[in-house]
Order: structure tokens, then C-alpha cells, then sequence
């Protein structure tokens, strides 16, 4: 579930989750953690009937087999931190851009090895 309305992360929204069950709870509060007196990115655990701020990045979820963490990347070719998730032994997953990008240098380093310049292909 994702809350689009900001105000009472840390109260009204945290206690909410906490009734409804959920395991996790994430405040990602890039901009206003200093203001709010907060870290930028807080996970917490439901352990029994409260949440447990849980420590470390990225987060580990065992419950979900997942890790979720932040890693400087490029949006729109800008740089932008962003939130990404982990696996088991915190390699990040890339993006399907990211993934794109290495698939064509694959390719690239293919036809390059056959003696074929991926930039110099006739036309289909």
C-alpha cells in the first residue's frame, strides 16, 4: 500500500498499518528528515503488536526475500537517488532500463568478437 497523502507517517499512518497487520512499514522522506527529525529511509518490522525500527541498508525483509535500499542513479540523465531493491547478498536489481543497456553491450561485445561494428550494421 502506498500513502499519496503526506502528514502523520510517524503516528497516525505508523499506528494504522500496525492494526491492519502489516508487516512492514517504509517511510521514504528524502526532503524533510532532517526537519522531521527522522532518518531518510525507515523500515520497521512488526514484531508482536508494535513496530520495531529495524537497522542497516539495504533493509533486509526475510519475510518477503527481499532487500530495500537506496543507490544513486540516473533519471531522465540526471542524477537521482532512488529507492531499488536487494537481493540476499545486497546486489542491487538493476532497472529494466539497466537491463536494456546491458543486454545491447552484450550484443555490442558479441558482434565486436565476430568482427562486425554494431555501429556500422546495413539496414534492414
Amino acid at each position: 500500500m502506498v500513502s499519496h497523502s503526506p502528514g502523520g507517517e510517524y503516528e497516525e499512518k505508523l499506528d494504522l498499518y500496525d492494526r491492519l497487520g502489516v508487516l512492514y512499514y517504509l517511510i521514504y522522506n528524502p526532503e524533510f528528515w532532517q526537519r522531521d527529525r527522522e532518518q531518510p529511509l525507515a523500515l520497521y518490522k512488526l514484531e508482536g503488536s508494535r513496530y520495531q525500527l529495524q537497522m542497516g541498508e539495504p533493509y533486509w525483509m526475510p519475510g518477503v526475500g527481499l532487500g530495500l535500499g537506496r543507490y544513486r542513479g540516473w533519471v531522465g540523465g540526471l542524477p537521482q537517488e532512488i529507492l531499488t531493491w536487494y537481493d540476499e547478498r545486497g546486489s542491487r536489481h538493476l532497472s529494466g532500463e539497466e537491463q536494456e543497456r546491458q543486454q545491447r553491450e552484450r550484443l555490442e561485445e558479441f558482434l565486436r568478437s565476430r568482427g562486425f561494428n554494431p555501429d556500422q550494421l546495413p539496414e534492414a
